[in-house]
């Protein structure tokens, strides 16, 4: 009997270390914030070319002129990116029927389900960065990546519309 009483230990020994409790407590912070930062929704677009627009509302001028922009050649295409995932690219063609220069233009894309409902909406700068001015009469070819289709699409073309545009200083 005394043999199971002398393997047990002191009751000080089974007290958890303050320095214990502090690291423990520190773990469960990081697990906490790591899932916090991988599962928290982007605020906003996921364009910096339209959040840096998006607080400066079109003019009127502006808002007439989008008429103008016709978006071609739409093409879809499937590849695997570096990192093994499929990824689905829209190649498309921005041209200026009007007569003044662009100096930003911004699309939103919405792909379907079946019934029609949106399944994905992203919204992105198609004229580079920085951007470079779009001429009366150019074609400018710009091509946007999607990592994450959700498996509801419909695999039809999607939506592409003009949703923002700058148009340049005249000179």
């Amino acid at each position: 009997m005394q043999e199971i009483l002398q393997n047990q230990p002191d009751p000080e020994q089974r007290k958890p270390l303050p320095l214990n409790i502090l690291l423990g407590a520190l773990v469960v912070v990081a697990i906490a914030l790591s899932f916090w930062f991988a599962f928290k929704s982007p605020r906003g677009s996921s364009s910096r070319a339209l959040q840096s627009t998006a607080s400066v509302p079109m003019t009127p001028a502006e808002q007439a002129y989008a008429k103008s922009i016709r978006i071609e050649n739409v093409a879809l295409s499937r590849a695997e990116n570096f990192i093994h995932q499929e990824v689905t690219i829209l190649n498309g063609d921005a041209v200026n029927g009007g007569q003044q220069s662009v100096a930003s233009l911004t699309v939103t894309v919405e792909f379907f389900d079946d019934l029609h409902q949106v399944v994905l909406r992203e919204t992105r700068g198609v004229l580079g960065s920085p951007a470079a001015e779009l001429r009366p009469g150019q074609r400018r070819t710009f091509s946007i990546s999607f990592d994450r289709v959700p498996p509801g699409w419909n695999l039809q073309q999607p939506s592409v519309q003009v949703v923002y545009l700058q148009l340049a200083p005249l000179k």
